[in-house]
């Protein structure tokens, strides 16, 4: 086993006596301190005023335990593998579990976020203190009620017995006692070969509630005299409001209020709204009697900064390459000198557009703002970030605000960014009661908070022996460069340049799922397979050549991979999808690459139907530590890799005059059902090592192995996305 400091205090550790319902309540700050919806037949009641505290189990005099899940639920599952790991370390069993979502409390939590691949591998060991700090608790209370050791007793599924004896007792029946017992200041945890829970696949706790239509989301909540809102910002980027038609707008049917509303905050922080600070809000009874408001605005606008276009996108990221303002750079060896000497060079440009994130459950937020609080209840990604806004907004301290997670429909970095959730609470303050904005569609991806448009040229150089003796790469962004210069092949090469650029735009942008990995993905391994072809070597063959460099041999110390492992997923997804065997009318592509600590090699089977590629099957192979919940790990890689194809084959945003001109689905396209893959399958390395990053991984190497299939299939190398814009069709055809 290995032991932790609990590291405990007063303020972070409560405990509740059993007259509060006949329960144990354990709360304290998982997040500090780490070294190292079944039925129930017969439930407890939690009292009201528990809602307002984070991190605890409950445990209930039936044996019912209540775990709270800290994080936001995008998709990815935290909702349930966080609390199995929990289970886990307090030794209960999984069948009498329930989930509730916990509010934001910094005083419990820190990392109280969902972004980044990182809710399970930050919280890991902290998780694991919470149970088996419980499990500790309830150990102790038995020794002392039976007057024995605490090494004495054993304990499995919830039931406490003597190892040596014939007596038990249920954690519903000593629950009462243990809740004066202290917090250990060192605590064991299981040792991993131990686990029973985690490894195993267990259903999402809310998927009975989300396929039965049970209110789960933000569109979902309702409260008794709350009013609707929306909110029509300007046509363009670098415009600004200046007047509406107000009156006429008030006086229709079902609109009790209309006013321009100002959302800008002081000391704006990563998170808040770059574009958009003032808007029209309309507020009313209906969302239909709202939209018919809308399209009656008669709005003037005035024009702030120079409008952008697509065509200025492709200008400004080409000269920011040859004079934009460096960022982030690497230098190995002579690059110019190796290049001088190669015998053969290579150089390619890539590129990729603007794109919305196109979330399933369009923006949303409920605000109660009074004179001396605020409540605030909806899909957020990054409560803690609209706590800090809405009270710089409002001039509230912290602690007078109350943040609240409803399950999100979707986040994908957008809900990351709390412009939403900021002007539900200055509508909420302008007209003195509660409130719930929507979005609509257009109103979602026309504001902005878009994936940056990139370009990248990428350059190698081979010997005589077409081994790689050169390699550069300089990529450029509107506005951050998508350059990682220690990432792979950093470190295989022995002359090495990369370097990021930035460039600047008006149009606001921010993380989208993998962010900048899920452009530099595609291009360098689409590069890679065709410097193999160049080499006349074998995809797979090649990339091991270069980790064998690495592992044995490797150049510089910066490099932020492990070369072991990232060779262990090629040769994983080799032996998986039978690479080098051959069927007709099947094409093949490979990619590989390392993002949020985790390592993803995937194989993509394309076929032409009608001339058209459509991928026909993936081999995924994965590294990401110790697998909490397999079943769910393998449905986050089967849609990143669903995410990736559908978005490099069609998707992208562009602009006239500064506005977008895809404002819906009608115009912007998303991979549909019949064009995903027919089968995905995802191999996991067996691992000892904490749990990395899983739900954006499975993304970017997609893009890569599809293109590098394409080029299999037509004969095309592709290289601006979308692909099927840029495929020249009529040459497959012929």
């Amino acid at each position: 086993m290995t032991k932790i400091k609990t590291r405990y205090n007063r303020r972070s550790f409560l405990k509740i006596s059993a007259a509060a319902g006949g329960g144990m309540l354990i709360g304290f700050s998982w997040f500090t301190g780490c070294t190292s919806d079944k039925k129930i037949k017969e439930k407890v009641a939690i009292p009201n005023e528990w809602f307002e505290i984070n991190g605890y189990i409950k445990i209930g005099d039936t044996g019912m335990v209540t775990i709270y899940s800290p994080n936001p639920e995008i998709g990815q599952n935290v909702r349930t593998s966080m609390p199995m790991i929990v289970a886990e370390e307090l030794d209960v069993d999984w069948d009498n579990v329930v989930v509730e979502q916990a509010p934001l409390n910094t005083g419990f939590y820190q990392n109280q976020f969902a972004g980044g691949s990182l809710s399970i591998k930050l919280s890991w060991n902290a998780l694991r203190m919470a149970g088996a700090t419980g499990r500790r608790m309830l150990l102790e209370a038995a020794a002392k009620e039976w007057g024995v050791a605490v090494s004495d007793l054993e304990v499995e599924k919830g039931i406490i017995k003597e190892i040596n004896g014939e007596r038990t007792i249920s954690y519903g029946e000593i629950a009462s006692k243990a809740v004066g017992i202290e917090v250990p200041e060192e605590i064991e945890l299981k040792d991993i070969t131990d686990f029973q829970l985690i490894g195993t696949s267990k259903k999402n706790v809310d998927g009975l509630k989300i396929v039965t239509g049970k209110p789960v989301y933000g569109l979902d909540f309702k409260k008794e005299g709350m009013q609707l809102a929306m909110i029509q910002h300007p046509p363009a980027f670098g415009m600004k409001v200046t007047d509406f038609n107000e009156e006429e707008i008030k006086n229709m049917p079902g609109i009790t209020d209309a006013f321009i509303i100002d959302t800008s905050v002081t000391d704006k922080s990563w998170s808040d709204e770059k574009g958009f600070f003032e808007l029209i809000a309309i507020v009313g009874k209906s969302t239909w009697q709202l939209m018919k408001a809308k399209k009656a605005l008669k709005a003037n606008w005035e024009v702030v900064s120079e409008p952008e276009n697509s065509d200025g996108h492709a200008d400004a990221l080409a000269e920011a390459l040859v004079s934009g303002e460096a960022g982030a750079k690497r230098i190995d060896g002579d690059p110019d000198m190796a290049f001088s000497k190669a015998v053969k060079v290579i150089e390619r440009t890539y590129s990729s557009p603007f794109l919305p994130h196109n979330c399933m459950e369009p923006m949303n937020f409920f605000a109660n703002v009074t004179e001396t609080s605020a409540e605030l209840i909806g899909p957020t990604q990054t409560p803690k970030a609209l706590e800090d806004s809405v009270s710089k907004l409002l001039d509230l301290p912290v602690e007078d605000i109350t943040v609240n997670m409803t399950r999100i429909g979707g986040g994908f970095g957008r809900r990351l960014y709390v412009h939403f959730g900021v002007e539900a609470a200055a509508i909420s303050k302008k007209i003195g009661g509660p409130v719930k904005l929507i979005y609509s569609r257009e109103d979602d991806m026309t504001q902005g908070t878009y994936r940056p448009a990139y370009q990248s040229v990428y350059k190698a150089g081979l010997d005589e022996n077409n081994n790689l003796i050169a390699f550069s790469v300089k990529g450029a962004g509107l506005p951050e460069g998508p350059v990682f210069p220690n990432r792979f092949p950093a470190g295989t090469v022995e002359n090495y340049a990369a370097q990021k650029i930035d460039a600047k735009t008006n149009v606001t942008t921010g993380a989208w799922r993998a962010p900048r990995s899920h452009f530099t993905a595609g291009a360098e391994q689409a590069f890679l397979d065709e410097v193999a072809e160049l080499a006349g070597k074998d995809p797979i063959d090649f990339r091991l050549e270069l980790f064998d460099r690495a592992m044995n041999n490797p150049v510089g110390e910066n490099n932020d991979y492990d070369p072991e492992r990232y060779a262990g997923v090629l040769k994983l997804v080799k032996e998986k999808s039978n690479w080098g065997e051959t069927t007709p009318g099947i094409y093949r592509g490979v990619a590989a690459y390392f993002c949020h600590s985790s390592y993803v090699a995937e194989v993509m089977d394309v076929v032409l139907d009608n001339g058209k590629p459509k991928v026909k099957k993936v081999w995924c192979a994965v590294d990401c530590g110790i697998v909490v919940n397999p079943d769910a790990a393998k449905n986050m890689i089967q849609g990143g890799v669903i995410d990736g194809i559908g978005h490099a084959l069609y998707s992208q945003l562009t602009f006239e005059g500064g506005a977008p001109v895809e404002t819906n689905f009608d115009r912007y396209q998303l991979i549909r059902h019949a064009q995903a893959p027919e089968e995905i399958e995802v191999f996991f390395i067996d691992s000892t090592i904490d749990p990395t990053g899983l739900g954006e991984p499975g993304l970017p190497p997609a893009v890569g192995a599809l293109a590098n299939a394409i080029y299999q299939a037509t004969g095309q190398r592709l290289y601006k996305q979308p692909f099927m814009n840029n495929l020249q069709l009529e040459k497959v055809v012929g």
